[in-house]
């Protein structure tokens, strides 16, 4: 089993002209008195102030939300074993989900996903995210950070089935976490050779989509469109790239999941939230999700 490395906080430095050290050791005295969130490298520190455009009160609302909502969202955020777990196992199996190797123009990494079983009923919601985080997971902690994140969803032939797989609670979570917790900088979410079905789900995901990611989610029934984003030879084989293989590209990023098992066991186990010692009454889920699930802020100290 691998042991994950952090990017040195000395290469953060020059890569990032505008990370300061002191704006690390004022997030770290700040950390140092919330003694209900688990200990945190300076790399990690920096990949949250990198992703808040190193403001720091957004980077400590940022790092307050993402270990809270590990904590009491397990759908998305627990089972994270990529071997023991049976149903990340099937996950692995019935789609794609992986960074692809070359950027954009910009410099922003594509993350390619793409079911290849399209049978929906195979299709698991909650385990799809669960993989999909610990494969962020895994990038985030080992490139540290990033220019960009570009999110591209292949869609060919997924049939009207898929939409009954979704249901707005889940998809109201995952969207909390993506727009209040999530440390990277999103660039795009973008669907590719769109089938009607991506309209219904879209029409479940918008009501629950603040404005500035409205302004970057995008659907493309041609690749022209798509072509104005991302250069389709940055992707695989199968949809005009040339990064090489689905099948080859799924096994390189399941094995490297698979290679880092024992941090993901640790994760689980040590970096969530100790809600008996935080400042102030401990939140439970439904203090933060409401008991219908709807979500409510966050109180920052």
């Amino acid at each position: 089993m691998a042991t994950i490395k952090y990017v040195p906080l000395e290469e953060e430095l020059k890569r990032n002209p505008e990370l300061r050290k002191e704006d690390i050791e004022a997030l770290r005295e700040w950390c140092e008195k919330q003694p209900h969130l688990p200990k945190m490298t300076d790399s990690e520190l920096v990949i949250f102030l990198h992703s808040n455009y190193y403001l720091m009160e957004p980077t400590k609302s940022t790092i307050e939300n993402y270990y809270t909502s590990r904590t009491h969202l397990p759908e998305f955020f627990s089972n994270r074993d990529p071997i023991g777990s049976k149903e990340l196992r099937e996950a692995m199996k019935i789609g794609i989900y992986a960074p692809m190797e070359r950027t954009t123009k910009e410099g922003y990494r594509v993350f390619f996903l793409k079911l290849l079983d399209l049978e929906p009923t195979n299709f698991v919601y909650n385990d799809v995210q669960r993989l999909y985080n610990m494969i962020v997971d895994l990038f985030n902690i080992s490139h540290g950070t990033s220019t960009g994140i570009v999110i591209l969803i292949d869609t060919k032939g997924l049939s009207f089935g898929y939409a009954a797989r979704f249901t707005p609670l889940g998809i109201q979570k995952y969207l909390y976490y993506l727009q209040e917790a999530f440390p990277v900088r999103l660039k795009g979410i973008h669907f590719m050779n769109a089938v009607p079905v991506v309209e219904i789900i879209l029409s479940m995901v918008r009501p629950f989509l603040r404005q500035e990611l409205v302004e970057i989610l995008y659907v493309h029934s041609k690749k022209e469109t798509l072509e104005k984003f991302v250069p389709m030879e940055i992707l695989p084989n199968e949809v005009g790239g040339t990064a090489g293989p689905i099948a080859e590209l799924r096994e390189n990023c399941n094995k490297e999941l698979e290679k880092h098992r024992s941090w993901f066991i640790e994760e689980e186990a040590t970096r969530r939230v100790n809600e008996s010692i935080r400042p102030g009454k401990g939140k439970t889920a439904t203090d933060l999700f409401g008991a219908e699930g709807s979500f409510k802020k966050l109180d920052i100290d």
